[in-house]
């Protein structure tokens, strides 16, 4: 492999470490809102920044995921053909969408019920513990309900989807070179020109139109998949699947320009402002303003996966240790950060302290838990294999078992003089 495909994967595991980050972030400031959205509890201390932070966080971090993941998915199957690829995706996937059930679903349920009972008066841990481990009797119902696991179970369902859709394809040589040749010049087409991304953004637009709010809603209430949603995360996926087929095309996406950075702003500037009138459903331009949204929030998502990828090209271009082993370490910090998350909310909740101060406190005290606990635990077991491909080396406790057994020795060695 050449060094400079070696860069490109060295930043793009930067983009997916970023993505899934700040989908902590983006979970840990919804209990700062200004208005109750439903969350597991409200704090005393809000900000109309949260909103703001909010809605263009959602706007493009998942979507970025799946494009990342359609790319890595790409090279899997490529380079390791077909049994390999499937075998990867019941490994990395459908047994952590499993276990991270069994595990996380009764300490989220949980997680809810103490925060109802704190916004009503005291929580009762023990009780809402036990029913959150009670739940597991009601499967299949709720299943998804109050976890952030359908991000599994939609991935799962697309990589089943971009396979049948590939079998389908491939049962005709004449259909299958000719479709081949047109994605291939469509996504060279979209990748070299900037505004494209407005082109881009209009089969977005369109199927959040059909979204039952305004944004890309959360398809956690069913298993029947919400048809919507898959094809938004369908199409960042293939986008992702076709960029690898002509790898130096993701570099013309992502080259960063002041037009994309000011296409950014401008749409940022139209979905925020636009955003106000979700609920005024009698505005005589309801209509209208709802597309302008749609089209604005479709462009923002756009042009801020192009942006990020194009800034951690420009950060992350040489290997580093360190973001190596963030990037590592992500998925499981995306896997077990909400229980933490709703926890640390719950706790802070009735804190006298500026919401600023809470929610650094709880995603810095979410990532330090979550990652001594992926060092100590995960990186180096059976787990850390199923999650990373491999086991790997601890890092952060590994510097101090080596001293305190040279310490050790020395001492032995000292005593035996």
């Amino acid at each position: 492999m050449s060094s400079q495909t070696n860069n490109r994967l060295d930043y793009l595991d930067a983009v997916r470490g970023y993505a899934l980050i700040l989908g902590i972030v983006f979970h840990a400031s919804l209990s700062f809102m200004p208005i109750f959205i439903g969350w597991a509890v409200m704090d005393i201390s809000t900000s109309a920044t949260i909103p703001v932070f909010a809605l263009i966080s959602h706007s493009f971090r998942m979507e970025l995921f799946f494009l990342i993941a359609g790319f890595f998915s790409h090279m899997t199957f490529h380079q390791q053909g077909l049994s390999s690829f499937i075998k990867s995706r019941v490994v990395k996937l459908a047994i952590p969408f499993v276990l991270g059930w069994l595990i996380l679903r009764p300490l989220l349920v949980s997680g809810w019920i103490m925060g109802a009972e704190s916004m009503r008066g005291d929580a009762n841990i023990g009780g809402a513990l036990l029913q959150g481990f009670t739940s597991l009797s009601e499967f299949p119902a709720g299943f998804l309900v109050g976890t952030h696991l359908w991000f599994l179970y939609y991935l799962i369902l697309i990589s089943v989807g971009m396979l049948l859709l590939r079998k389908l394809i491939v049962l005709s040589k004449p259909i299958k070179n000719a479709l081949a040749q047109v994605a291939d010049h469509t996504v060279a087409y979209l990748c070299k020109y900037q505004l494209a991304i407005l082109l881009l953004a209009i089969p977005s637009a369109v199927c959040l139109w059909f979204m039952d709010g305004w944004g890309v809603d959360t398809p956690d209430k069913s298993l029947l998949p919400n048809l919507p949603v898959a094809l938004i995360y369908g199409g960042f996926f293939l986008f992702g699947w076709l960029l690898h087929r002509q790898t130096d095309l993701i570099e013309h996406f992502a080259r960063l320009s002041w037009g994309k950075f000011v296409l950014c702003i401008i749409a940022s500037i139209f979905a925020v402002k636009l955003s106000a009138f979700q609920i005024q459903l009698s505005h005589p331009h309801y209509t209208l303003i709802k597309a302008g949204f749609m089209f604005s929030y479709a462009v923002l998502m756009w042009s801020l996966i192009a942006l990020t990828i194009g800034m951690c090209k420009r950060i992350f271009m040489r290997p580093s240790t360190f973001i190596r082993y963030i990037a590592d370490s992500a998925y499981w910090l995306y896997l077990i950060h909400l229980p933490i998350v709703i926890y640390l909310q719950i706790a802070f909740a009735e804190l006298p302290l500026h919401w600023s101060i809470k929610l650094v406190s709880i995603c810095a005290l979410t990532l330090m838990l979550s990652i001594a606990f992926y060092d100590a635990f995960v990186r180096s077991t059976f787990v850390g294999a199923i999650l990373n491909g491999k086991r790997k080396p601890r890092y952060l406790f590994r510097a101090r078992i080596f001293r305190k057994s040279t310490a050790v020795q020395s001492e032995t060695k000292a005593a035996g003089q």
